[in-house]
């Protein structure tokens, strides 16, 4: 069971490293569009040039559900599972299943397609029409019917369900789900536990939903911001909490963090994990609530503190963000213990655990 999840994980991680340039393309027209007074037209005669970016970004986002299921299905069954799996993409748009139903609908035709070449056999004068023929017109017409007659409407109900869930949901429930998905997309630093909550987020921005995307950005840029705002407050404190080491590595973090890259916090935290981790998962839970209580969304999935301004609310974003890391930075400065100038020069890290001595012990 365990081999089978790491290999739909690993199916999904590479369509995500795919789908993702036009994710963030699409996201930035349209903010760029929308910013310069642009709106979604479908003549040419009411075409300026805002509108273009932002109807070229609405139409790259109408791309996401074939994205996700043409190269989950080619990452399964390599090149004849493409053809099949954008298919899928577009009946999941067809049918309003959406982002979930791009991902069902690729691991579909890329089993198919794998099933297909494994098993099927062909003349051998036929064997080269395998691939740009055989395999791609089966796996479709198979795969096609289970979509159209049997899994699509499931999908489309579990869809709406979620969206009619996302929008129904009154200010205490916003606060508690702004916090959980901030929380949980941060903990391990765009590890793969981060990957799940953000891959919703993702979803739910193709279906309008802009709110939870929000959450994604800030939250990605509280860790690496919360360590540096640590720094400062314990240098004004003058209670040593890190090494020189972790200094230089905080120096690191913090512009990796503008650019929303929360991976430079990881050799920070690997060295007092518990207590980091507790700390960049509230203070990220309370950046979500933040966002999201009062309504802020993010029409782009990535990029930092340069799609703020793209931002529905970019002054509730800028207050959430820096509320947010200052949580992360006090709970560091209070739970992390104090460091001897001797131990922060050597790169000594303090721990309750007594050390154990080994000296005694002879190998005959």
């Amino acid at each position: 069971m365990k081999k089978v999840l790491l290999e739909v994980k690993q199916h999904l991680l590479t369509a995500i490293s795919y789908m993702l340039p036009l994710v963030v393309a699409s996201g930035l027209l349209i903010a760029i569009g929308n910013l310069m007074g642009g709106q979604v037209v479908t003549k040419m005669s009411q075409l300026t040039i805002p509108s273009a970016f932002t109807s070229l970004g609405v139409l790259g986002m109408g791309l996401l559900p074939s994205f996700i299921a043409g190269y989950i299905s080619y990452s399964i069954a390599d090149r004849p599972g493409i053809a099949p799996g954008f298919l899928m993409g577009q009946i999941a748009s067809f049918l309003g299943a959406g982002f979930l139903g791009g991902i069902i609908g690729g691991f579909v035709s890329g089993y198919i397609a794998k099933a297909i070449i494994k098993y099927v056999k062909v003349p051998k004068w036929a064997e080269a029409l395998m691939p740009m023929m055989i395999v791609p017109t089966l796996t479709a017409a198979i795969g096609g019917l289970l979509m159209y007659f049997v899994l699509g409407g499931p999908i489309t109900y579990i869809t709406g369900g979620l969206h009619d869930f996302i929008t129904g949901l009154d200010q205490s429930q916003k606060a508690l789900y702004g916090f959980v998905i901030g929380a949980i997309g941060c903990i391990d630093y765009g590890g793969a536990i981060s990957k799940v909550p953000n891959l919703i987020c993702d979803g739910l921005l193709l279906e309008g939903i802009t709110g939870p995307e929000g959450i994604k950005v800030l939250a990605a840029m509280v860790p690496p911001f919360g360590v540096t705002f640590a720094l400062l407050i314990s240098k004004v404190i003058k209670k040593r909490i890190y090494t020189d080491q972790e200094v230089d590595a905080i120096k690191v973090a913090f512009p990796m963090g503008v650019c929303m890259i929360s991976e430079g916090v990881i050799p920070i935290a690997m060295n007092d994990l518990i207590r980091t981790v507790i700390s960049t998962s509230i203070g990220c839970g309370v950046c979500g609530m933040i966002s999201f209580m009062f309504g802020n969304g993010s029409p782009v999935p990535s990029g930092g503190v340069f799609v703020i301004p793209a931002m529905s609310k970019p002054l509730v974003a800028v207050a959430a963000l820096l509320i947010g890391s200052l949580v992360t930075g006090v709970l560091l400065v209070v739970l992390k213990k104090r460091l001897t100038e001797e131990e922060a020069r050597n790169n000594v890290f303090t721990d309750e655990e007594e050390e154990v001595d080994l000296s005694s012990i002879q190998l005959s």
